[in-house]
């Protein structure tokens, strides 16, 4: 029987295997991808300290993936009802089994609090079989929300899961023409919020965060100015204000993931602004912080943003792939690096000496 080989983590805080894996008989509405590429993100960094609830090790990471289809079993389609067939180039929505009909889907209208939302590469385990992009090859399950690509795998992964990650977070943030926004945190997710906060239309960007290397990529992606996160919190507060006619940013965006971001965001906000908190995706933590003085008093409105759904997934492929709005994202440096050395993608991920990260297979 033919095999596939995939990277696994056997448990948390455990070196990265490299194991093969019986290609599955596939079924009606499924299909295998050959993996081009798949991103190496902080999830990832996560996920191989443990730091997610309810990931079942061992595990296949590799959430967003894309490739060539290889096989495809019956009938499988685009969202436009389009036949997708072997040979097509895809990527596909690593949120699978959202159910479309439970109370969050329905009314709250909140499909990725859905409670029987399964993700690739996070919540598959390698027990269910190929459902990792760290692989040669991934098992497509029938219900995956599959899109062609106008461009290369490498284009679209240059933006990788932090765009519809981003996308969501300004949709929550109502960017408006003209808008001061301010995003703290200069990974990937704070590097493409940076580039549409510009692209929505915001009349000044501004950015804290490090190293060097993501500083200049933060420049590269839109921002008019990037005050290095080594500068202390009181300074960094004033530093926005002189930015913003000394009242704040309209906007800001927390998209670091420290838990004293949060209030350094609502610090930095004027009176009547609005914060997305974007980078919480693991827990941290608690800070304090004072509900009358940082909150309250400011009537500031306070937004969490988990996750992404298809439409903004759907969108971000749109984004990626066009010639001018794809832009800033062509512009990031990206490090390649075999299967065999994903160990290597992590650490460096871990210590934010790179900006992105893909694993070819």
């Amino acid at each position: 029987m033919a095999h596939a080989t995939a990277a696994v983590f056997p448990a948390p805080d455990r070196p990265v295997e490299l194991r093969e894996f019986p290609l599955p008989e596939l079924q009606p509405g499924e299909a295998l991808l050959r993996v081009d590429c798949s991103e190496v993100c902080g999830t990832d960094v996560h996920l191989h300290h443990g730091k997610l609830a309810g990931v079942p090790y061992p595990l296949i990471p590799g959430h967003v993936t894309a490739g060539t289809l290889a096989a495809v079993r019956g009938d499988m389609r685009d969202v436009h009802g389009t036949p997708l067939a072997e040979g097509d180039v895809v990527t596909f929505l690593d949120v699978h089994r959202t159910c479309h009909r439970c109370w969050y889907c329905l009314v709250a209208k909140a499909s990725t609090r859905c409670p029987e939302r399964k993700v690739y590469g996070i919540t598959y385990g390698a027990a269910d079989g190929l459902l990792g992009g760290w692989a040669d090859t991934l098992h497509l399950l029938a219900g995956t929300r599959v899109i062609k690509l106008a461009g290369t795998p490498r284009d679209f992964l240059r933006g990788g899961c932090a765009l519809p990650t981003a996308l969501h977070g300004l949709e929550r943030a109502n960017v408006g023409l003209g808008d001061a926004v301010l995003v703290l945190g200069i990974g990937p997710v704070g590097l493409s919020c940076i580039a549409l906060a510009r692209l929505a239309g915001a009349g000044t960007v501004l950015a804290i965060g490090a190293p060097s290397v993501r500083a200049a990529a933060a420049r590269a992606m839109g921002a008019d100015a990037v005050l290095d996160l080594a500068t202390p919190p009181a300074e960094r507060e004033a530093w926005v204000r002189a930015q913003t006619g000394g009242r704040g940013a309209d906007v800001v965006i927390e998209a670091a993931g420290a838990p004293a971001a949060v209030v350094q965001a609502m610090r930095c906000a004027r009176d009547a602004g609005r914060v997305v908190v974007l980078g919480q995706y693991t827990d941290h933590g608690e800070v304090p912080f004072s509900p009358h003085a940082d909150l309250n008093k400011k009537h500031l409105d306070v937004r969490g943003c988990w996750g992404s759904d298809y439409s903004h997934f759907h969108r971000a492929v749109q984004v990626a792939g066009h010639a001018r709005l794809g832009a800033p994202w062509r512009s990031l440096p990206v490090r390649e690096y075999r299967l065999a050395d994903v160990g290597q993608a992590l650490a460096a991920v871990e210590r934010g000496e790179i900006v992105k990260a893909l694993v070819l297979p």
